[in-house]
């Protein structure tokens, strides 16, 4: 890897323990290439295995989040092979399952417009917030292509009955509605993003940042499962395992003491 070249993504961890990663390429609206996925990889690699990364926050440099593709990197792709555009693809699948499933909660300021591939790294995100000025579109079939490597997450997010008519009709639609269909948890005004994203680490650094790391691969394996004995016997002994974790008796401790758990700030 060229260490000398500009980095496509930043990085910054704050002594509270909240990493800042920054989409840095905003002359082109923080599209995807090759590099930007490589150094996107690396950042959610490096904060997921870092102990005192408590939450993470994504946004965009300049007036765009994601704009999806590049250009140059849509024009070199189209002279792969079938094996070369795999592995291409493969490896902006294994970014977006890595930073779905990272082990910290992922804040979303979707500070400017999200086509593509920016749609998928906002469903990526446990929570999200747009800014009223940003704008989306799955806007893969006007090329003539489609959202696959990204479809697990943005299905998810916003259920099939809107992905039927987004993914066919890649229209352009605003942050309010990117709110009525999930894919956004709430609308901020431009100069108030930071502050509602604020409010939201506020309320993750309440939380023990092993049961919220737990809690997240919880919805994942519990998601569409046929409630069965197997299942009910599976949470009953994951309930059982964080009662009886330090985390978690440290919890009960403090909640009948009426004093703040270890991992929270003191005044």
């Amino acid at each position: 890897m060229d260490e000398d070249r500009p980095r496509t993504v930043l990085t910054e961890i704050d002594g509270r323990g909240v990493a800042r990663i920054v989409l840095n390429r905003p002359e082109v609206r923080n599209a995807m290439n090759a590099a930007f996925i490589r150094d996107l990889t690396e950042a959610v690699e490096t904060v997921g295995a870092d102990e005192s990364v408590r939450a993470v926050i994504l946004t965009g440099k300049g007036k765009g989040f994601c704009a999806g593709a590049d250009l140059a990197w849509m024009r070199e792709t189209a002279g792969y092979s079938v094996e070369e555009n795999y592995a291409d693809s493969g490896r902006l699948g294994r970014m977006l399952n890595r930073l779905n499933t990272l082990p910290r909660p992922v804040i979303g300021l979707i500070n400017g417009h999200a086509f593509g591939g920016g749609v998928g790294l906002v469903a990526c995100c446990d929570i999200a917030i747009a800014s009223s000025a940003a704008k989306f579109s799955l806007s893969e079939v006007r090329l003539g292509l489609t959202p696959a490597t990204i479809s697990p997450y943005v299905v998810r997010k916003i259920g099939q009955s809107h992905a039927r008519r987004y993914f066919l009709t890649a229209e352009v639609f605003d942050a309010a509605r990117a709110e009525e269909i999930g894919l956004v948890h709430a609308v901020a005004e431009p100069d108030a993003l930071e502050a509602a994203g604020q409010e939201f680490v506020d309320l993750l650094l309440l939380g023990g940042p092993k049961s919220q790391a737990v809690s997240k691969d919880l919805i994942f394996q519990v998601s569409d499962r046929e409630i069965d004995g197997d299942l009910i016997d599976w949470t009953s002994r994951l309930i059982a395992d964080i009662r009886a974790s330090d985390e978690g008796r440290e919890g009960a401790a403090a909640f009948l003491e009426k004093r703040k758990p270890a991992w929270q700030a003191r005044d």
